[in-house]
Order: structure tokens, then C-alpha cells, then sequence
């Protein structure tokens, strides 16, 4: 007997297949952990500020505490992830993070923290986060195939909030039976695993072509790739938005907890541990969300019954309705935050994904460290239940973003192009030779002009989002067919650089531009060096060792990378 075959979670589509590679299955498990002591931690320390303040101010500072750091190191993090061996980099972020935790175990043992301390021990584990998670994130993509990735995120978001479901409730037990002290302890030892299997990865990476950029160029690399990318962009800033909005669930839950349900430590744990059976829920559901609703639908009903929700939670004064606010905050939480991820991952080519993925964490991270700041503003001013209210009113109008901010539809992740042949020359140049001129002629006819230009305002963020400078687009007044390109790049190595960082969508979109060009003559490049000191004949009777312009013709095939 025969018929469809059964899509399972460990089919190729399900949301479990990225599972059944191995590398990515002790890495997935070993994070679990990982994430399982960070939890702990967490529910320790803001339980511990409960109990040296009743400042609610103070309290919401934990988790800005945590979360600060990712928004302030996210882009050199993510820079250093692009340049360097992923898996190294993620070894020393975690080693910081480790050695955090030891020391705040050893002071609670001593008896010798105070608020001050405890804030900025959490900062230093959130400092090793901060540098471990777009080395993380980047190399999930090497992890497992292109087709499989979605999924992969998705799971990474399950791992968290696996972690948060029993987590917090672990954390409250181990709390209520032994100290903060305890909690801390086991954060410590929860950190070995993962130290241990990324010790054990035999990661093997091909040798770049070109030499890596320094730290300060990376980073600006990365910002102005960012800047001109509009669906990165777009996805960046509703994720702060969504950030500051949401942040009040995870900074005043231990207030609603104290001051309106007038519960304890164990409560804490297990309403927190019921936001995360919700992101769970939520995360196994994002592959349906986007199918059904695509990622603007998906993201406009999660924040309005993210808001619904806080509402609800404001409001109640029974532990199990919080509960349950709670659940659907934390699966519709969860599902937002996987939207945004995907949409960052499927958006961003292989040489700036840690840099890219790195801002969406500086996005998510600085809106919840700035929200949480504001709730536990107003909580003091106003009260915990006023301030819910207003950060559910937030949520609920954030969802006119969509309006003029919508989420871009992607499919399959940014393929990169092919290397290109570096262009041959007469002049003798130097990595560090430049300012480099190119100067690409185009003869389009009169009826096509306007669609024409309208292309080569695309070509323009395409080039700048990889390296160029100075962009312009001319047509010569005498000769109206005629119309000329130009751009910088700082020095011939970063030419060469801009040249190979084309992905397949921008050699396309490059291919359109040249398939425009009319008339006998191949389309013109020159490439000059704008200040050639050096290259000049100091006396006459040197010989002139090349010109600085040599006009080359540009084939179809790497033509549209010039």
C-alpha cells in the first residue's frame, strides 16, 4: 500500500531535521545545558537584588545588567566572528563567561556581595554572551546544509527556551533550598559541556583569499553594509522596538511576583518556567506562522496578543492566570524574536552574518536593557500594574510599524557568488595603493533611461553595502547615450575586496544594469589609482613604469562586479 509520505518533525522539512547531523546535535545539547545555568543564574541574582533592595528600580537592573553588554560589544563581536576561526572565538567568549560565574560563587560564598557587585558580575557573564553569540549564530550555517537553516534557528531559540521552561523553576528550587550561592555554583558547572564539545570540534574552514580586515574596518564594513541593506534595516529596528515593548515580562516578573501576588521564590520560578513552555510552543510553530501568515502577518498578530497578554498579567492577582498570560506571552515572544532571526540569517551573506546577526542581537538586546530600565522606571513611579499597562499599550500600537516598516519577504539564504579573477594591471600597485577610482561607461538609448537609472539606484546600496565609497551616476550632456558610473574604495585591497563580496542577487541585479548597454563597443571600466605617488617619473629619463588609466573591456560573466 502507498501514499504521501508522512512529513515528521525529523523529515527534511521538520522542525527537528537539523538534529539528525551530529555536529550540530552535541553543539544543540550541549547549549541546552549551557542555557539550562544561565537561567539559574538569572532567577538567583534577580531573586538575590529582592532581598538587598526594595528599590524596584534595581531589580529591573539585573536584567539590563545581563542584556547591556550584547547591545554595547555586538558589532566588534560580530566582526572578530567574521575574521576569525568561529569556533576559537567562541571557546574565549565562553572562558569569560565561566570565569564571571566562578568568581560570583566564590563572593556569594564569602558573603561579600552587595547590589553593585552582584550588577557587575552579571554584566561580565552578559559580556561573555555578548561575544559568544554571533560566533554561535554564524557558524550554524556550517553546522548544517542551506535547506536545513531555518529550522536550525529555530531549534536555537527551542534550546533557550527549553532551558527557560525548567530553568527558572530549577533555579527557584535550588534558590529556596540552598542560596543564591547555589545558583550561581551550578551556572559555573553548566558552562563545561559546551566548553568541552566546541574544544572537541575539528571545524575545517578554507583559508581566505584575501588577507582579513583590521578590527576598526571590519566593524565599519559591517555598519555600512547594514545601513544599506533596507530589509536588514527594517528587521533591526522593529526588533528594538518590539525589545523596548515586551522587556517589562522579563524585568518586573519578580515584582508582580513580590508586590501583587505576594508569593515567593518558588512561584517566581515556576511562572517563569511557564514563559518559557510558551516560547517553546512558540518556536515549534514558527515554519507554520510564516507558511500560513508570511513574516509581516506572523509579526503584527504576535504583537497584538503580546500585548493582550501583558495586559492580562498587569491585572491579575491569581497565580495561575498570570500563568497563563504567561505561556502565550512566551510563545508569541518567542515566535517574534525567531521571525526576526530568520529574517536577519536569510538576509545577510556569508562575510558579514556574524556582523549581521551580531546587530540583530544588539536590537533585541538594547531594547530589553533599555525597556527594562524604563518599566522599572515607572514601576517606581507608578506601580507595577500601571507600568504592565503601559508596556501592553506600547506592544498594541507597535503594530503600526507595519505600515511603513514591513518585514521583507524572504526566501532561501544569500547565496555568495563565485571569486572573481583579480583584474590584470600594468601599474605596479600594493595592497595599501589607493585611493582606487572605477569609472564604468554604459550606452543606453533615450527609451530606456529611465529604467535604466532606476536599476542603477539599486546598484548603488549594492555596491556600497560592499565597500564602496563616493558613488555617482553621470550622463554626458553632448553625448546623451552616454552615461558613466563611478565609485571609490579606499585601497586596491579593499577593491579587490568589494569585487568578491558580490552574492549571486547582486551579480544579477548587475547583469540587469549591463543588459541595458547598447551599440558596438564592449561597456568601458577604468580603474585608477587617484593619488598614484610612486608611479610617476621623478626625472625624465625614467622610464614610465605604466599609465594610471588603463581602460579595460568587461565581459558578461564578471562585468556586473567591476
Amino acid at each position: 500500500m502507498t501514499g504521501r509520505p508522512k512529513r515528521g518533525a525529523f523529515s527534511p522539512g521538520g522542525v527537528a531535521a537539523p538534529l539528525r547531523y551530529a555536529l550540530f546535535r552535541r553543539i544543540w545539547l550541549a547549549s541546552l545545558l549551557s542555557n539550562l545555568g544561565l537561567m539559574i543564574n538569572g532567577v538567583g541574582a534577580a531573586w538575590a537584588m529582592t532581598q538587598m533592595t526594595s528599590s524596584a528600580d534595581k531589580v529591573a537592573l539585573v536584567q539590563t545588567a545581563l542584556m547591556l553588554p550584547i547591545m554595547l560589544v555586538a558589532m566588534p563581536a560580530g566582526a572578530i566572528a567574521d575574521m576569525y576561526d568561529r569556533r576559537r572565538v567562541a571557546l574565549a567568549s565562553l572562558s569569560v563567561g565561566l570565569a564571571g560565574a566562578v568568581a560570583l560563587s566564590v563572593l556569594a560564598h564569602l558573603g561579600l556581595v552587595t547590589p553593585e557587585i552582584l550588577l557587575g558580575f552579571c554584566f561580565v557573564i552578559g559580556m561573555g554572551m555578548a561575544l559568544f553569540g554571533p560566533a554561535w549564530q554564524a557558524s550554524v550555517s556550517e553546522q548544517v546544509p542551506p535547506d536545513a537553516l531555518p529550522a536550525a534557528v529555530a531549534l536555537n531559540g527551542i534550546s533557550y527556551n527549553i532551558a527557560r521552561s525548567f530553568g527558572p523553576a530549577v533555579g527557584g528550587i535550588i534558590v529556596a533550598a540552598a542560596g543564591a550561592v547555589a545558583a550561581f555554583a551550578a551556572n559555573a558547572v553548566l558552562y563545561l559541556p559546551l566548553l568541552m564539545v566546541l574544544f572537541l570540534w575539528r571545524r575545517v574552514s578554507e583559508p581566505p583569499r584575501l588577507p582579513p580586515e583590521r578590527l576598526n574596518r571590519a566593524i565599519v564594513s559591517g555598519v555600512r553594509y547594514i545601513a544599506n541593506s533596507p530589509s536588514i534595516r527594517i528587521v533591526l529596528m522593529r526588533t528594538l522596538v518590539t525589545g523596548i515593548a515586551g522587556s517589562s515580562v522579563l524585568a518586573l516578573m519578580p515584582l508582580v511576583v513580590r508586590d501583587v501576588l505576594k508569593s515567593g521564590a518558588e512561584t517566581y520560578g515556576i511562572l517563569l518556567g511557564a514563559f518559557g513552555v510558551g516560547a517553546v510552543i512558540g518556536a515549534l510553530n514558527v515554519g507554520s506562522a510564516r507558511e500560513r501568515l508570511g513574516s509581516e502577518g506572523s509579526i503584527r498578530a504576535c504583537t497584538v496578543i503580546m500585548g493582550v497578554a501583558l495586559a492580562a498579567i498587569a491585572l491579575s492577582h491569581s497565580a495561575v492566570l498570570t500563568a497563563a498570560a504567561l505561556v502565550v506571552a512566551g510563545a508569541v515572544w518567542m515566535l517574534a524574536i525567531a521571525l526576526f532571526n530568520i529574517g536577519v540569517q536569510l538576509s545577510a551573506p556569508r562575510w558579514v552574518a556574524g556582523r549581521s546577526l551580531a546587530a540583530f542581537q544588539a536590537s533585541i538586546a538594547g531594547g530589553v536593557a533599555i525597556g527594562s530600565w524604563l518599566w522599572g522606571h515607572v514601576a517606581d513611579l507608578a506601580g507595577v500594574e500601571l507600568s504592565m499597562l503601559i508596556s501592553a499599550g506600547t506592544m498594541l500600537v507597535s503594530t503600526l510599524l507595519g505600515l511603513f516598516l514591513r518585514m521583507p519577504s524572504v526566501g532561501t539564504q544569500i547565496a555568495d557568488a563565485d571569486l572573481l579573477a583579480d583584474p590584470e594591471v600594468k601599474l605596479a600597485v600594493t595592497p595599501r595603493s589607493g585611493p582606487v577610482v572605477i569609472e564604468i561607461e554604459y550606452r543606453i538609448s533615450a527609451e530606456d533611461a529611465r529604467s535604466f537609472y532606476g536599476v542603477m539606484q539599486q546598484v548603488q546600496l549594492s555596491r556600497q553595502r560592499n565597500g564602496a565609497y563616493d558613488w555617482s551616476i553621470a550622463r554626458d550632456i553632448g553625448d546623451p547615450e552616454l552615461w558613466t558610473e563611478r565609485y571609490h574604495c579606499p585601497t586596491w585591497l579593499d577593491y579587490l575586496r568589494q569585487r568578491n563580496r558580490s552574492t549571486q542577487d547582486d551579480r544579477a541585479l548587475h547583469q540587469r544594469a549591463m543588459a541595458f548597454h547598447r551599440g558596438p563597443d564592449e561597456i568601458r571600466v577604468r580603474r585608477m589609482l587617484e593619488r598614484p605617488f610612486g608611479s610617476v617619473r621623478w626625472k625624465e629619463e625614467s622610464p614610465d613604469r605604466a599609465t594610471a588609466t588603463e581602460v579595460l573591456p568587461v565581459s558578461g560573466v564578471s562585468g556586473g562586479s567591476t
